[in-house]
């Protein structure tokens, strides 16, 4: 990660995964290439297992984060097993089979202005 520190890096996943809206979900990957790293999705995952948290001090909402299949992969950066998947059913997400999210159906696709507003966050780092 030479063209970026670690810190701005930290906060430009916070920024993004702090814009997946309740009830939608959003992959490492696509974190990674709205950021403008295609190919960091590990990165993003090490990231959030940190506990990020928002500019105002809260935590981001890692749970809304799962693998490009669809499927949670983040369980062990949560209190339980079953933390990720109980917030997201809490959220109207459903899933089909074990541990599996619809992407076609929940997959969060930013806007226009939510990508304005991304381009003016992620400048100032």
């Amino acid at each position: 990660m030479s063209e970026i520190t670690r810190t701005d890096f930290h906060k430009k996943v916070g920024i993004v995964v702090s814009m997946i809206p309740a009830g939608k979900v959003a992959t490492y990957g696509q974190i990674a290439e709205l950021i403008g790293l295609p190919g960091y999705s590990r990165h993003v995952g090490h990231a959030l297992a940190t506990g990020l948290k928002d500019e105002k001090g809260s935590p981001v909402p890692a749970h809304r984060v799962i693998n490009s299949q669809g499927i949670l992969s983040g369980a062990d950066s949560f209190e339980t097993a079953t933390t990720q998947q109980d917030r997201l059913e809490a959220e109207g997400v459903m899933f089909k089979g074990w541990r599996k999210v619809d992407l076609k159906e929940y997959q969060w696709q930013p806007t226009w202005d939510d990508m304005l507003y991304l381009e003016d966050c992620l400048k100032v780092l």
